[in-house]
Parts: structure tokens; C-alpha cells; sequence
């Protein structure tokens, strides 16, 4: 079974927008990538894609998406970003949290430590699923 896991942010444009763009590629089909905010912003925040797109991951086709519940419950891991108590809890699930700093309205000089501390919690993460990281 391919396990799935749900990456929540207030806004779902930064932080899990590039969280989901690491998983995606480092593990390919290998793990089903959800990600969404609980007040999800109008865009993805310009300075997560370009801080991705200096490492070869393009995440400019993404559109913040709301949490609900059906995603919740759907996914097998729930990693939330600093979105408190706004992430509903299922019996099952397996909640991570990552303390990580907000990109919102910082240069691409900000996101860059972030982006690359978010790719060090995206191996470790797949280790423990048992995923091989690509590359």
C-alpha cells in the first residue's frame, strides 16, 4: 500500500507547498502527496517557488488548497506547520509537527535555510517509511 501524507500550513503556500514538492520528488509514486492550509492564501508564496526552482523543483503550478477533514482522514502521516489546534485528529493517524519558520513576505534569501532544513525532514521522513529517496 502506498502510504499517503498531508502537509498543513496556515496559508498552504509556503512551507507545505515546498514540503510537498520535495516528497514529490525525492519519492516519485512512491508516496501520495497531499498538502493544504486551514486559511489557504490566493498564491503560492514567490519566493518558496523560486528558492524550489534553484534546486530543480518546480512548484508554480500549485494553488494553496483548504484543510478538510476527508484529507485528514485520508492520509496515513499529518505533518502541520504552525497550525495549532486547527488540524482536526483521527485515531490512526500519525501527527508530526515541524517547527519551521514562516517564508511569509521574506526574500528568497529567508526561504532558502528553510527550504533546505524542510528537505533534511523530507529524507528523514521517507527512512521511516521505508521509501528510498531519488537522488
Amino acid at each position: 500500500m502506498t502510504p499517503s501524507v498531508l502537509f498543513v500550513c496556515v496559508h498552504n503556500a509556503g512551507r507545505s507547498q515546498m514540503a510537498a514538492g520535495w516528497l514529490r520528488h525525492l519519492a516519485g509514486d512512491a508516496v501520495e502527496v497531499r498538502s493544504a492550509g486551514s486559511l489557504p492564501g490566493d498564491r503560492v508564496n514567490p519566493a518558496a517557488v523560486e528558492a524550489m526552482a534553484e534546486v530543480g523543483i518546480d512548484i508554480s503550478g500549485q494553488q494553496p488548497k483548504v484543510l478538510t477533514t476527508d484529507a485528514v482522514e485520508a492520509s496515513d502521516v499529518v505533518v502541520t506547520m504552525g497550525c495549532g489546534d486547527a488540524c482536526p485528529v483521527f485515531p490512526g493517524t500519525r501527527y508530526l509537527d515541524w517547527p519551521l519558520d514562516d517564508p511569509a513576505g521574506r526574500g528568497v534569501e529567508a526561504v532558502r535555510p528553510i527550504r533546505d532544513e524542510i528537505e533534511e525532514k523530507i529524507r528523514g521522513l521517507l527512512a521511516e517509511l521505508g521509501v528510498t529517496a531519488r537522488g
